[in-house]
């Protein structure tokens, strides 16, 4: 369980990270997917991470210590439609740059609304993730929002989607901010490979 969550710094380009030996476990997904709330959820911090109603909030790589142990990274939104195509670029130049230099990364969470069938962009970094060897896992957020046949569904289809390219698939987790669904068994997850790297 997370005890203790505080900001350290945030930062343009990975370079400039925090100097620190300690497993980073970073949250990503496209502009307006729930990433902030679910960071807080965990964290058990309703403005440890900025909300926003307005998507594309996130443009820095955003560092916070958790229980004295690792670090949770909130990483920008990618797909933000009204950010220009130079500030569009930057920002998925600074995230690329992270997933593939950042050695202290543990494990990168993808974060889908569970509510959409999978969407081009998201199946896109996807597939860059696995050609470029980057570990992942999925988090469906929003949970609330739909009926359990109907979450279950819209789940399993995203599943079937991806096994037309993966031969297996990364661990899924589904989620909600509102409910706290997931909250436990995604913190289960980071501590048992915490063990892993320790090990």
């Amino acid at each position: 369980m997370v005890k203790s969550a505080q900001y350290i710094i945030s930062n343009p380009d990975v370079s400039s990270c925090p100097q620190s030996n300690l497993p980073e476990y970073a949250f990503i997904g496209r502009s307006n997917v729930g990433k902030s709330s679910l960071i807080n959820m965990l964290c058990h911090n309703p403005k440890l991470a900025k909300t926003s109603q307005k998507p594309g909030k996130t443009l820095l790589i955003n560092h916070f210590l958790i229980n004295e142990a690792w670090h949770l990274v909130d990483l920008p939104g990618y797909g933000y439609a009204q950010a220009g195509q130079k500030q569009r670029e930057a920002l998925k130049k600074m995230i690329e740059r992270y997933c593939l230099l950042r050695e202290q990364l543990v494990c990168l969470f993808v974060l889908i609304d569970c509510r959409h069938e999978p969407q081009k962009i998201d199946l896109e970094f996807i597939r860059w993730l696995g050609e470029n060897g980057v570990p992942f896992a999925l988090v469906f957020t929003k949970a609330d929002k739909l009926g359990r046949v109907r979450l279950k569904e819209n789940v399993e289809a995203y599943k079937a989607r991806l096994l037309e390219e993966w031969e297996e698939l990364p661990p899924v987790f589904v989620t909600s901010s509102e409910t706290g669904l997931g909250g436990e068994e995604l913190t289960a997850y980071i501590e048992r490979l915490n063990e892993e790297v320790k090990g």
